[in-house]
């Protein structure tokens, strides 16, 4: 039987969501990739208890994520009741409906039908009573905001989630669907955007100051760009490299001129004491509407590599300069 660590609170890193009562660690655990239906249970289950154990108690998923529809919610709802059901008041539970869920026109977007069916798909999978934040996935262009934010806020009133958040939602589309929720006192909380060292668009765009006025968090997902900001790349980059759709931009200039970029952050993440993929993350979290980075590991030690993070999040004037100089030229 399961025992929590005892001292899983000692040094963890707790922020909170803007001005509400949403409380999350600063490394969320993402279950994106790597917890699909080929996923070894044994391996999956050790990484998401050694994640709690070390402090992480917000655990990031989606219908779609898997590989394979609904297959990650599966897969997390068995950790789940063999280990962590007498934690479920510390716990902070996400998912998301919107991407590629089922056949037909109701599978994807933000309608209604489509944002209640799918909660309740989530919640039966993983053997849950309600999720503490649910998302709409992204922007639904042809059903009109008000509606969506009337759905989610309708999910909250019949007890399926605690607080309300949107994904791959820009500052135009989270101004308006933010008033909806503020007519109708729905708990918003946060947008979960792709943000990352090479990928500003939130700060272009004007999201992260949108959130920032209005007391909303932002949360981060894909903070290592795929895999770009580690060391993987500092030798250089083949041809056959692929690229998330949130971070294609940042090969513009082509790959050469980014592996050159790499290896100047990397200069400077060694001089901080930490690896490129630590340093990413905690320039992340210098802005303080970052209330949490989604984080994926399939295995304990990437896990403990991203945790080193959390030991040095301080950065002085000079080295943000440095990083906006190395990144923007």
């Amino acid at each position: 039987m399961y025992k929590a660590n005892e001292g899983r609170y000692d040094h963890a890193v707790v922020r909170r969501a803007g001005d509400s009562g949403l409380q999350v660690p600063a490394l969320s655990f993402g279950m994106w990739h790597s917890f699909g239906d080929k996923a070894n249970y044994g391996d999956s289950e050790k990484v998401i208890l050694k994640a709690f154990d070390d402090g992480i108690f917000s655990f990031d998923l989606a219908y779609n994520y898997g590989p394979g529809s609904g297959a990650a919610e599966r897969l997390f709802g068995e950790v789940y009741r063999a280990n962590l059901k007498p934690y479920r008041d510390e716990l902070v539970i996400t998912t998301k409906a919107g991407f590629n869920m089922w056949p037909g026109p109701y599978g994807n977007f933000s309608s209604k039908k489509t944002l209640v069916n799918a909660l309740d798909g989530s919640l039966k999978r993983m053997g849950l009573d309600y999720v503490d934040i649910y998302y709409s996935h992204r922007f639904d262009p042809n059903t009109n905001l008000e509606e969506t934010a009337n759905a989610l806020d309708g999910l909250v009133r019949a007890g399926k989630a605690l607080y309300i958040g949107i994904s791959n939602y820009n500052a135009a589309q989270t101004k308006e669907i933010s008033q909806y929720f503020k007519e109708l006192h729905t708990p918003f909380v946060v947008n979960q955007a792709s943000y990352n060292l090479l990928n500003r668009e939130v700060e272009d765009d004007g999201l992260l100051k949108t959130l920032k006025d209005e007391n909303k968090a932002l949360i981060a997902y894909g903070p290592l760009a795929e895999g770009l900001l580690t060391d993987k790349y500092l030798g250089g980059m083949s041809d056959d490299v692929k690229v998330h759709w949130s971070n294609q931009f940042v090969i513009k200039h082509g790959k050469a001129e980014l592996v050159k970029k790499l290896n100047e952050l990397n200069q400077l993440a060694q001089n901080r004491g930490q690896s490129l993929a630590q340093m990413s993350l905690a320039w992340l979290l210098h802005d303080k509407t970052v209330a949490s980075v989604v984080t994926g590991a399939s295995k304990i030690n990437h896990l403990e590599d991203n945790l080193k993070a959390l030991n040095n999040l301080d950065f002085t004037a000079d080295e943000l300069a440095e990083i906006d100089k190395i990144v923007k030229e």
